[in-house]
């Protein structure tokens, strides 16, 4: 499956159907009147997020949403049917813009089922029947039904993750989700590897927490150098950052400024996420070097630094460690042990 971040549709809600024109004409009636009734009300256009969704490719192929009409009203007093709802699902995690130069946000879907009315189906028309009054007993007029709205949207996917994982190219990042989730990322000897986010849960100590591999950041990515920095939106939501540093690389201090000041180029706060700090690929390394780079980059960071080898699985653990008192999931069997607590107090 291809995966799209972002795509640009036309939505359109339905328009009211037309009220109806009609007369009684019973056989044993003396006197008639009108009994046109209203058109039915057009379908809305409802956006609505569910689970099992990561792309928006679907919307490079289909890019006009339009709701069906309302029934015209009947004779009789019959109002027409309402148009069905157009329902669009969305992944969890899509924000909604305007098409316009601030691409302003008008909704974000964060949760699992949560629907939103955005645009609203046009009001059907009168029929002749409501315009009957003491002075106009045979109306023949009637309403033409409401239009319904449209506009031009943006959809932007900012991908729901606990932990996201962040380096240079060939930093190590897509061996380390291979090691520790389910995910299947394309591993290679050769810078950007990995061109779009993955996804891939961990299951540690009992808990399980989602995290996010993005695109490595180089020198230059805020003004589109490599594959630009774009692909940071999917880290906005997450609560920690993971920074891995290739051991290898001549000097590892400069290697963590270079996405720091990056992050910091970008904004939306990700420069202020709680971070952990990983000096990566140290299978290659004696225990000396790897004391020696890791103060080394403990001075640029000013954070302690953990060692692992996504390859051999060293250290591996106490990161997942980290991450997870970073997320804050509570400790396995908590919520039992509080309901039996409660159900045992007494004030005796």
């Amino acid at each position: 499956m291809h995966f799209l971040d972002q795509a640009k549709i036309f939505i359109k809600s339905g328009d009211g159907g037309p009220g109806a024109v009609s007369f009684r004409r019973e056989k044993y009636i003396e006197y008639g009147g009108p009994d046109g009734g209203n058109g039915g009300k057009g379908g809305d256009v409802i956006f609505e997020a569910v689970a099992g969704l990561n792309t928006l490719i679907d919307f490079r192929y289909t890019q006009h949403f339009k709701a069906k009409r309302g029934t015209p009203g009947a004779g009789r007093d019959r109002t027409g049917a309402g148009g069905p709802d157009l329902v669009i699902q969305v992944p969890i995690g899509t924000q909604i813009l305007a098409d316009d130069d601030e691409r302003s946000l008008l909704a974000d879907l964060t949760r699992e089922g949560e629907r939103i009315v955005f645009l609203r189906g046009g009001d059907g028309g009168r029929g002749n029947a409501s315009y009957k009054t003491s002075t106009n007993r045979a109306p023949r007029q009637h309403g033409p039904g409401w239009p319904g709205e449209e506009m031009w949207v943006w959809l932007r996917l900012k991908l729901l993750a606990d932990a996201g994982l962040v380096g240079l190219p060939n930093a190590g990042k897509s061996t380390f989700i291979n090691a520790v989730t389910n995910a299947q990322a394309k591993v290679g000897a050769y810078a950007f590897t990995t061109l779009r986010p993955q996804l891939g849960v961990v299951s540690h100590k009992g808990h399980e927490f989602v995290v996010a591999d993005i695109p490595g950041l180089i020198e230059g990515a805020a003004e589109g150098a490599g594959v630009g920095d774009r692909f940071l939106g999917h880290i906005e939501r997450c609560r920690v950052l993971l920074h891995l540093v290739d051991a290898n690389d001549t000097d590892v201090a400069t290697s963590y400024r270079v996405v720091r000041d990056e992050l910091e180029a970008y904004g939306a706060d990700l420069i202020d996420k709680p971070v952990i700090v990983a000096l990566n690929k140290v299978d290659t390394l004696d225990d000396e070097l790897i004391a020696a780079l890791s103060a080394e980059l403990a001075e640029a960071s000013g954070q302690p630094v953990m060692a692992l080898s996504g390859a051999s699985g060293a250290g591996i653990d106490a990161v997942l460690d980290k991450l997870l008192e970073a997320v804050g999931l509570p400790e396995p069997g908590a919520d039992e042990a509080d309901e039996e607590g409660a159900d045992d107090w007494s004030p005796i």
